[in-house]
């Protein structure tokens, strides 16, 4: 998805991002298998409007982070757990053709 910018009162700003990496193996009767995991991208401050600026939905990127796991109380009251990559740097690496 393309990223989903954020300004908030202060001026910063925070771009959320959703990649996919695949992992391609072969089963044990020898069938090609990938397997698509998501993860979800914090990225704040001037590298936000950046990210807002350059990235589509497609691109390739490199990513160097931190990994930040909290947790909320829903409306229903059910905890939920949330992971996501707190992005210190990224790159551009290419788009989809």
């Amino acid at each position: 998805m393309d990223p989903e910018i954020r300004t908030f009162d202060n001026n910063k700003q925070l771009a959320r991002i959703s990649i996919a990496t695949n992992e391609t193996y072969k089963n044990n009767k020898g069938e090609k298998v990938t397997e698509t995991q998501w993860h979800n991208l914090v990225i704040w401050g001037a590298q936000a409007q950046i990210a807002a600026d350059l990235l589509k939905k497609g691109d390739e990127i490199a990513v160097e982070g931190r990994l930040a796991n909290s947790n909320y109380t829903d409306k229903e009251g059910n905890k939920r757990y949330v992971s996501e990559v707190v992005v210190s740097e990224f790159i551009k690496l290419g788009s989809r053709g």
